[in-house]
């Protein structure tokens, strides 16, 4: 009888201690690397700032959606707000005035100007933690984290690639997607002093501004073939690489004239399996969308902070052999 009641007496501690222990930590979601922890705030909103003015946000929408079909079993959503198809800092600022007036508890934005800091600030200093994505301005703010790519040193990697495929000499065209993007300016130079000081052989036409646009791409690059016919690769550094990929082919320049630019949209990778794109570097878009949510979620609910304040992404440079 003493046996069975000591038995039944551990029992029951067991119970209460397993009740008192706090909850397993989540699973991170699929296409993510970080798990969500138990929300003991009550209802969490977080605001998701990005635009729509080619292939590359779709990803980073997707991302959006996923971290708040995941957040939703903590009690947390993530909404998506357009910030519309013309990239400027003013459209960051008004959308984070927005942001702060509808008393999100968290912002998520692609900052990617400069002129975007004082805003940045005066969310912080308002108690709404804004977590970077992406790209930012080179002016430092008080953001929570910037998780993104070096912009620079993908620029230079992609200079080396260039180097490799010229065999270090020729004419190449330069189409930037805007000249006041910071992220876009440093992959230019990344690639273009890495080139100058190294291979000087190399003889740079341009640069260009599309605006992210894939059929100013294609403009361009017919454009840049009637003044320079023994023009031999273009470098995009940012959004339309397959406007430009399609006016190789519809020029016959296919294996003759290479396009290099970023990200594995489904555009960009089809021009790349046919041999017109012949080198494409990801950064990772949909994990920095979904990845930046689940850490500022965790920051609002249990002061954890992220593991850096920068957080790289390490891109992978595709081929067309890689794409077969």
């Amino acid at each position: 009888m003493l046996l069975k009641t000591l038995r039944n007496m551990a029992l029951a501690a067991v119970a209460v201690t397993a009740m008192s222990l706090p909850a397993l930590a989540a699973e991170a979601p699929q296409g993510g690397s970080v798990a969500a922890v138990e929300n003991t705030k009550g209802p969490v909103r977080i605001a998701f700032l990005s635009f729509q003015n080619n292939p590359f946000w779709t990803p980073v929408t997707e991302g959006a959606k996923a971290a708040n079909d995941y957040l939703s079993k903590f009690d947390a959503t993530v909404d998506f707000v357009d910030l519309g198809d013309e990239l400027s800092a003013e459209a960051v600022v008004a959308g984070i005035e927005g942001a702060l007036a509808k008393k999100y508890d968290g912002i998520v934005v692609v900052p990617i100007f400069d002129g975007t800091a004082r805003i940045i600030n005066e969310a912080t200093d308002e108690g709404v933690p804004v977590f970077n994505i992406v790209a930012e301005g080179a002016t430092e703010s008080r953001r929570l984290a910037f998780i993104g790519q070096d912009a620079t040193s993908a620029g230079k990697q992609i200079g080396e690639f260039i180097a490799e495929k010229m065999d270090g000499k020729g004419k190449l065209g330069v189409i930037t997607g805007y000249f006041g993007a910071t992220q876009h300016t440093q992959r230019m130079s990344g690639a273009l002093d890495y080139l100058k000081a190294s291979f000087p052989d190399i003889q740079i036409v341009g640069p260009f501004e599309n605006k992210d646009k894939a059929e100013s791409a294609y403009s361009l690059v017919q454009d840049m073939m009637t003044a320079n016919p023994d023009l031999s690769m273009v470098y995009m550094t940012a959004g339309g690489p397959f406007g430009a990929a399609k006016a190789v082919k519809d020029l016959n320049l296919t294996g003759k004239v290479g396009v290099v630019g970023f990200d594995h949209t489904p555009d960009n990778m089809q021009y790349l399996k046919s041999g017109e794109m012949v080198g494409l570097l990801d950064q990772a878009p949909y994990q920095q969308a979904l990845d930046s949510s689940v850490m500022l979620y965790n920051y609002i609910v249990a002061g954890q902070e992220p593991p850096a304040k920068v957080i790289p992404v390490t891109g992978k440079l595709l081929t067309p052999d890689d794409a077969k």
